[in-house]
């Protein structure tokens, strides 16, 4: 019934241009929660990442403990990986060796995924540094990192990696930019190193100004995908505000882009730019109005979601963007961090 209500009123909304600024925020917030029962649904036949993924967010963004047992399971195995690693790290070459069978597994089903598979080949123990890299910031944001036995032996392991060199290399910038913000921003939340400063700056000058208005589709959705990831990072993944004085080059940079913003950027795209500025505490800046107008307008009256433009990729491939959709959507100013799951797995 919701969903009915929500594409009528989507219709409403699209032929009524005197429409109250509060009921059309309740049109899009009934959007997002159609999207949300869309997914719920779908969620047993979902993989077990996208499933982690969704949970994570909308635990983040609601609090509600109906999403804690898929965060408890995503828990589960996120600690069995990592003790494998950490007991893994004790025998030379171990590293090396799991770099080796990351690259050799890793998808070449796109352009862009294989380039970053080139990239990641080219640079040693960084595809299995960047791996652990990721389950230590996950094990610290559910309270589960001090419980691991011998976790400082990751923590010393990503100490001796030259991330400086990769994390502002332009070629890795190119290709890589939303994941060379998070690891500058992980490294630091997890008190390894602080090369923040540093690969902004690097950022910076690979992405002038004057450079973007050139940049090709890959390339400028990739500079887009790295403001907001700087923003996004920051936020511990959506558990927390950030300092918008901090982050105003990344809110001005978007502010100028509107335009391309509006007419080049996926809908994944532009529900990030908007989140970029809804973890600032710019609610009321006009773009984030005009992406959730957009992203109502793109929800396809017979499936209930965003679809992408390949048509084949159905629930499973649109659940990034249908769960970001989802935050912008029902945005309710205020966040959730966790969960902590050091009690139950601890």
């Amino acid at each position: 019934m919701r969903k009915l209500f929500s594409l009528m009123m989507v219709l409403v909304l699209a032929g009524c241009a005197a429409i109250e600024p509060h009921e059309e925020r309740d049109v899009q917030r009934d959007a997002g929660l159609s999207i949300q029962e869309v997914y719920e649904r779908a969620l047993p036949t979902l993989s077990e990442d996208k499933q982690r993924h969704f949970a994570q967010r909308l635990y983040r963004l609601t609090g509600e403990q109906r999403w804690w047992a898929l965060n408890h399971a995503y828990g589960e195995r996120l600690l069995t990986r990592l003790e494998e690693d950490i007991v893994g790290l004790a025998e030379p070459g171990y590293a090396a060796a799991r770099s080796r069978a990351i690259v050799a597994d890793y998808s070449q089903r796109t352009a862009k995924r294989r380039a970053r598979r080139a990239m990641l080949g080219e640079w040693g123990e960084i595809a299995f540094a960047r791996a652990l890299l990721f389950r230590l910031i996950q094990a610290e944001y559910f309270g589960l990192l001090p419980t691991i036995e011998n976790h400082e032996r990751a923590l010393g392991y990503q100490a001796e990696v030259d991330w400086a060199a990769f994390l502002t290399d332009p070629a890795v910038i190119g290709i890589y930019a939303a994941q060379v913000a998070n690891y500058a921003y992980f490294l630091h939340q997890l008190g390894v190193m602080d090369l923040r400063r540093e690969v902004e700056a690097a950022f910076r000058r690979h992405y002038p100004p004057d450079r973007v208005a050139g940049l090709d589709a890959a390339e400028y959705r990739n500079w887009l995908y790295g403001l907001t990831h700087f923003v996004i990072a920051d936020s511990r993944y959506y558990q927390r505000k950030v300092d918008p004085e901090m982050h105003a080059w990344v809110l001005e940079a978007l502010e100028r882009e509107t335009a391309g913003i509006m007419a080049r950027a996926t809908a994944d795209i532009q529900a990030e730019v908007a989140l970029a500025f809804l973890l600032a505490d710019r609610e009321d800046h006009p773009l984030v109005g005009r992406v959730r107008e957009a992203l109502v307008a793109a929800v396809d009256p017979a499936s209930g979601i965003i679809p992408s433009s390949a048509e084949e990729e159905g629930l499973a491939g649109g659940e990034h963007r249908n769960v970001l959709a989802i935050m912008v959507l029902r945005w309710p100013g205020r966040l959730h961090p966790g969960p902590d799951l050091s009690d139950r797995l601890g």
